[in-house]
């Protein structure tokens, strides 16, 4: 019995199955997807400076948009899109905007959101071209779009990853910084051994002792401490903070959880003093009052000077370690409460 011929295409060989189309993800799932991959590329990527980081990806975007204005027509051909010319120039000034605003920005966070939010763009344009290669009838020409689409398509998917990593790490480190955000530096002289005012401190149930505000500050496991300190009207407000640092009898660091409801980070360094006479301690504190700058202006209004809390915790924390206790002022007119870690003008945690 005879055999029906096998189907033989244009070029004489049996046809080939079509290759798939490049089609980019969409939606929340993409993002979530690439937000993955964001975060495996930021694990190598957790030593670099956010400010090189800024810089890199704003000389990436200037360079981008520069092809984009002045050879629209061979980069749509090189990445699969075709000759748009009018809507590769667009993108173009797009990259160039984001680029010049990473690059000389105050805030440049969002400005890598932007890039972010462009590159969702760029694989929604690769997916209709890859659309509308499939129903393109030029086969040779359709096969070579969709290798040139596929090599796009992975390369922005590359490229969104290190954008989403680098906005979320602009938007932490600014957030940190943010003008809001109050200082303090002060530092005291006690007649103690590194060591010993180290491991004073370095037991938080301890801090309550000589911080008025604090009710209390307990373990919750491993760096972890939970923090309980006093607010308006005896009411009372908790946190938890984390050990960011810790050289033993030398440095001690810290910061809140990313889920608290306030901000603050801080130091403590021991210093031999010079000539053997005690240790210097320094603290170094940031920290963002409720209410933003308005909170911070009515605190210093109210006259709850910070530097000058800070510094009455640490007299406080000098003559309980140099004699045993601390003087009271019972009997004598109110001074001012203690601020130090506070968040409020009734006594947050600065």
């Amino acid at each position: 019995m005879a055999t029906e011929p096998h189907p033989m295409d244009e070029r004489g060989g049996p046809p080939r199955a079509p290759a798939p189309a490049y089609e980019p993800a969409h939606g929340r799932g993409a993002l979530r997807r690439v937000a993955r991959v964001g975060r495996r590329v930021g694990s190598s990527l957790e030593r670099v400076d956010e400010a090189a980081m800024a810089r890199a990806l704003g000389w990436f975007s200037i360079g981008l948009g520069l092809a984009q204005l002045l050879a629209p027509r061979a980069l749509g051909r090189a990445i699969g899109v075709g000759e748009r010319p009018g809507l590769i120039r667009m993108l173009g000034l797009r990259e160039l905007a984001n680029g010049i605003g990473l690059l000389v920005a105050k805030r440049r966070g969002p400005w890598a959101w932007a890039r972010v939010g462009g590159d969702m763009m760029d694989m929604a344009l690769l997916g209709a071209a890859a659309r509308a290669d499939g129903a393109s009838s030029a086969e040779d020409t359709s096969a070579g779009n969709r290798r040139r689409i596929a090599v796009a398509g992975v390369a922005v998917i590359g490229v969104t990853a290190l954008d989403i990593y680098a906005a979320q790490k602009l938007h932490r480190t600014e957030a940190a910084r943010a003008p809001a955000a109050m200082e303090v530096r002060r530092s005291v002289t006690v007649n103690a051994l590194p060591e010993k005012l180290y491991s004073f401190w370095r037991d938080f149930e301890n801090l309550p002792r000589f911080m008025k505000h604090l009710e209390s500050v307990s373990v919750a496991g491993g760096n972890i401490s939970h923090w309980v300190a006093k607010a308006p009207a005896g009411t009372s407000v908790e946190w938890d903070a984390e050990i960011v640092e810790e050289q033993p009898g030398r440095r001690l660091a810290w910061r809140t959880l990313p889920d608290s409801e306030l901000f603050h980070e801080g130091s403590v360094e021991f210093q031999p003093a010079p000539g053997g006479r005690g240790t210097i301690v320094r603290v170094d504190m940031r920290y963002r009052p409720p209410g933003g700058r308005i909170g911070a202006r009515l605190a210093r209004f109210a006259g709850e000077e910070p530097d000058l809390q800070v510094y009455e915790d640490l007299r406080r924390f000098k003559q309980l370690i140099e004699t045993g206790e601390i003087a009271s002022t019972q009997g004598q007119s109110a001074g001012r409460r203690s601020v130090i870690g506070r968040m409020s003008l009734g006594g947050r945690l600065s």
